[in-house]
């Protein structure tokens, strides 16, 4: 039977990570075939220069398909039957003020975790929100699969402000680490590994991890942890580790410290940043961090390719490189299109999947993908360590998420507080106050 033609939406069509969203869907056409894509941003010289390059790439390797890229909202919604989305609000510039101010009060500055995830998501919610009422204007039939972060505020922000709504937040750090966990099994592909796993996003473990024939993985996978973390045979021999930024290969070996907490499970990498704060902020350099090393690397490669290929007119040899998290998205959105029935890890409402656990909650828990969207499997309860720090994070994101929405100067500072990363009120205010200097033209104003 032919599959139906899917029509997508990339927002952030100017973000470093959609030409390899591009290149994926182009690798699994045959299962998930395309008739449009469109691209949509609100910074239409950053997305020119992307979208120059995808349109090249495209009409080389699949005329058929036709490509729009557009700032117009009306353009990009009409007729689309997935948004997949990964915008950044504030661009790299804001994500440097979130690493390095929280550094000034000897607090690490992250990404998604503590401080800077805070302010990141105060940040996002008002963005992904937009997104998702222009879907509902023009395509209400569509699906939205965010990966915009921090996945888990966001989730929390649509759970609670649109709960009607048809998105999926996703996150690709798991399916990361499980290509790792192939890689050090010695088997080919991550999608021979049947897991189950519990937490928030960024913050879980793995229980049990099976083969295809139900033969236990977790004691081999444990042995190497507990001596390597999750570097993996080869970077052990000095293969390939140069293809690994250095903040990652440390990432992947504090494992091996986060691991004994709970020896008969396996941890997600960003855990480290709740049970070991000091010792990132050590390591931290208050002049240069991860997002300078973004900025200095993939945001000039990408954009740097992505120039060279406009000015050819071909991507013949372009160094331009699939993204891993990207087939992810694929098996998603083919799961939901075609009732595939895939089995994944997404963020979901708790409803009781975990027994003893707040019901509101959006946890990260393996679900079985269909047409009408994900059916959460039950993991039953979880004992009192996980149960514990994870009702702690939970705190955090919903008072972010009522900040957010009820303009609360003590809310956020709240959050904060409760936050592990941050050691007590006093600087937490300061941070606070900081941040709110800096994005007044992203946040909602705080009374």
């Amino acid at each position: 039977m032919e599959l139906k033609k899917q029509s997508v939406a990339i927002a952030g069509g100017g973000s470093t990570f959609t030409p390899g969203i591009i290149m994926m869907l182009l690798e699994n056409l045959e299962i998930f075939p395309i008739r449009q894509i469109k691209f949509y941003d609100n910074d239409p010289e950053r997305q020119k220069q992307i979208a120059d390059a995808c349109e090249i790439i495209l009409k080389e390797r699949a005329p058929e398909i036709t490509f729009v890229a557009t700032t117009d909202p009306e353009t990009a919604f009409t007729d689309i039957d997935f948004v997949m989305a990964h915008i950044r609000v504030g661009k790299y510039a804001m994500r440097e003020k979130d690493e390095k101010i929280p550094l000034k009060y000897g607090v690490i500055g992250q990404e998604t975790c503590g401080p800077g995830g805070i302010a990141y998501g105060m940040r996002s919610i008002g963005g992904v929100l937009e997104l998702v009422d222009y879907m509902e204007q023009y395509s209400p039939n569509a699906w939205m699969l965010n990966y915009s972060n921090p996945a888990a505020i966001v989730a929390e922000a649509t759970r609670k402000l649109r709960p009607n709504s048809k998105i999926i937040n996703i996150c690709d750090m798991p399916v990361g680490i499980e290509h790792r966990m192939a890689e050090i099994l010695g088997m080919k592909s991550r999608k021979e590994l049947s897991i189950r796993y519990y937490g928030l996003n960024h913050f879980g473990w793995w229980t049990d991890i099976r083969d295809k024939d139900g033969n236990d993985l977790m004691p081999a996978i444990q042995k190497h942890v507990k001596e390597h973390g999750y570097i993996t045979p080869a970077e052990l021999e000095g293969k390939g580790s140069e293809e690994v930024e250095a903040s990652w290969v440390h990432t992947f070996g504090k494992a091996k410290e986060v691991y004994p907490l709970d020896p008969k499970t396996l941890p997600n990498t960003y855990l480290k940043y709740y049970l070991f704060p000091q010792d990132e902020v050590e390591k931290a350099n208050p002049e240069y961090t991860r997002a300078n090393e973004v900025m200095d690397h993939r945001e000039k490669m990408v954009f740097g390719e992505c120039n060279r290929i406009a000015q050819l007119g071909t991507a013949v040899n372009s160094e331009l490189e699939t993204d891993d998290h990207a087939s992810y998205i694929v098996d998603l959105a083919r799961a939901i299109a075609y009732n595939t029935k895939e089995r994944m890890l997404l963020i979901v409402p708790n409803n009781g999947a975990i027994s003893n656990f707040d019901p509101t909650a959006m946890v990260e828990i393996p679900c079985i993908v269909g047409s009408n969207g994900p059916e959460p499997l039950v993991q039953g309860e979880i004992p009192r360590f996980q149960k514990g720090l994870m009702e702690q994070q939970v705190a955090v994101e919903k008072l972010v998420v009522e900040a957010w929405e009820e303009g609360s100067y003590q809310k956020l500072w709240q959050a904060l507080t409760v936050s592990r990363i941050v050691p007590n009120a006093r600087v937490a205010k300061n941070i606070l106050d900081d941040f709110i200097a800096v994005n007044t033209e992203f946040w909602p104003t705080l009374n």
